[in-house]
């Protein structure tokens, strides 16, 4: 017996399929066929919106915003809903006083304690960038020796504000 050709296979799968034209269902027919002998598709001329990419310094500046509120326990905050700032009472005059660092506790903070910190660690961030833009070849040595000089300070400022927030929080650390 001879095999049967691929045209023939192709002719049965379609019959069984009904989403083709060899469906034996005549209202099936009537709602492809009828709507489209009386009306006809527009032709329109729509244009696809055209969207730029946003500069570097957009993007940048996102990221270093994303950066900060990450760093900052922005999440925390949302959570746990803590207060702005802390006091305390002292016991001698009994005058209230503002506290900024949530003292001995490691997994707690403040809102400003943690706006701060994010703070520092961001100007520390910057004086990385600023230390690459006095790199370029293409600059005055004037203008070299400013980002390097604002770049090397905002990054011990940052260093030595950033030890001494850790200091306050954990009053025993590193002694």
């Amino acid at each position: 017996m001879a095999p049967k050709s691929s045209d023939s296979q192709s002719h049965i799968l379609n019959q069984s399929d009904p989403t083709t034209n060899g469906s034996i269902d005549p209202i099936f027919h009537l709602v492809r066929i009828l709507p489209y002998s009386v009306l006809r598709a527009p032709r329109l001329r729509l244009k696809l919106p055209s969207l730029s990419l946003p500069s570097p310094m957009t993007v940048f500046s996102l990221v270093l915003l994303t950066y900060f509120m990450v760093v900052s326990g922005i999440v925390y905050d949302v959570i746990v809903e803590p207060p702005g700032i802390g006091s305390t009472q002292e016991p001698v005059t009994g005058t209230v006083r503002p506290i900024v660092f949530m003292s001995g506790r490691v997994n707690g903070q403040y809102i400003i304690e943690g706006l701060s910190s994010g703070f520092m660690f961001v100007l520390g961030g910057i004086g990385i960038v600023l230390l690459d833009l006095a790199l370029d070849k293409n600059r005055a040595k004037s203008v070299k020796v400013s980002y390097a000089s604002a770049g090397v300070s905002s990054i011990v400022f940052s260093y030595v504000m950033s030890m001494l927030f850790i200091r306050i929080k954990i009053p025993a650390y590193l002694r």
